[in-house]
């Protein structure tokens, strides 16, 4: 882990291609990569079998879904030992307003990110859900205004 795959051109124009859309049907990719068809599919199966594509998925608008508030929440969860760090994990991926949880270095140990459809759920939540529990021993909050994502990922070299 930690060691990035052996990637030639072909590999990395398929990469970029599905990232940027992975409905594309094979003979579309090949035709787009400059390759047979045949040649696509069994590189896209390489990938998956190598570990580097690990999933296709549809990009969701979450104001679309009624959630157009999002927040990070700073949290700080004591004491951190594996049970009660994994419960803790486990209920904040159950809530239905988490987008994403990451576990970080510094003054606190989790991010979560959560999309709501006010600022009056988002504090209800905090104060009902997540506050109530013991291990949480403080959650700071960010409103987040805009959010930019880089829609295409690859190795740096």
């Amino acid at each position: 882990m930690g060691q990035p795959a052996d990637l030639d051109a072909t590999d990395l124009a398929i990469l970029r291609e599905l990232q940027r859309d992975a409905r594309l049907q094979n003979k579309e990719l090949a035709s787009i990569v400059g390759v047979a068809p045949s040649t696509a599919l069994e590189r896209v199966r390489s990938l998956r079998r190598r570990g580097v594509l690990t999933g296709f998925h549809a990009t969701v608008s979450l104001p679309a879904l009624g959630r157009p508030i999002s927040a990070l929440l700073s949290v700080r969860v004591r004491p951190h030992r594996q049970r009660i760090v994994e419960e803790f994990k486990a209920f904040v991926l159950e809530q239905p307003e988490t987008v994403s949880l990451l576990h970080v270095a510094g003054p606190d140990d989790y991010l979560v990110q959560v999309a709501v459809p006010d600022t009056t759920h988002l504090q209800q939540m905090l104060i009902t859900r997540l506050l109530s529990r013991v291990e949480v021993v403080s959650v700071n909050t960010l409103l987040v205004f805009e959010a930019i994502g880089s829609p295409v990922q690859m190795p740096i070299r």
